[in-house]
């Protein structure tokens, strides 16, 4: 239940701000792709809702869980029988993906909604543009919120945290900067196209 979801920050879904892209200059909508100016505050705001929707369902699991480990028919009917233990192990489990989930909703808090400079080292609250082998892919680098997808005005944007593969790469480098990405002992040219 707890798989990632794409959420949207220019449509409006489920527990997900709607991000007011009408501040924009009606000429923007007929600039090249490159010169689409991001909201990075929307997309900050957007992931945060994303988190807090999964708190949510990480928080009603847990009670149902441990609930239902404490209901009258967990008890075990043999010495076989381990419903009970099973019941709590995962309550508990699914209590500390919500402990996890609280703290990286106070870390995406703290994530810059600033610009970067071109020659500024990426750190967490970067929009990154690369290049993968010939392909564009955007990145947001996050505390929290891993594999999650953001969709905005130009697309999809993946966020990453400092603790992934990419996000190590990534952490420390500047516009123009190539690295070596390996990945499930695939490797991979990565070229960082700009920031944000």
């Amino acid at each position: 239940m707890l798989g990632r979801r794409v959420y949207s920050s220019h449509r409006t879904r489920q527990a997900c701000p709607k991000a007011d892209f009408s501040k924009l200059p009606p000429s923007e909508a007929s600039l090249p792709y490159d010169r689409v100016r991001v909201d990075k505050q929307a997309l900050i705001e957007t992931l945060a809702a994303a988190v807090r929707a999964e708190l949510t369902e990480a928080k009603r699991l847990a009670k149902e869980t441990a609930d239902a480990a404490n209901h009258p028919e967990a008890r075990p009917e043999g010495d076989k029988d381990t419903r009970k233990i099973e019941l709590s192990y995962l309550a508990a489990g699914q209590a500390a993906r919500a402990s996890e989930l609280e703290a990286g909703l106070l870390l995406i808090a703290t994530l810059p909604a600033r610009r970067f400079g071109k020659h500024e080292p990426i750190q967490a609250g970067a929009l990154v543009e690369l290049d993968v082998e010939g392909k564009r892919q955007r990145v947001l680098l996050s505390p929290a919120g891993g594999g999650m997808k953001l969709t905005d005005a130009r697309g999809t944007v993946n966020v990453v945290t400092p603790q992934s593969p990419l996000g190590k790469n990534l952490l420390g480098r500047t516009v123009g900067d190539s690295f070596e990405l390996v990945v499930a002992a695939q490797s991979r040219e990565v070229e960082i196209l700009s920031v944000a």
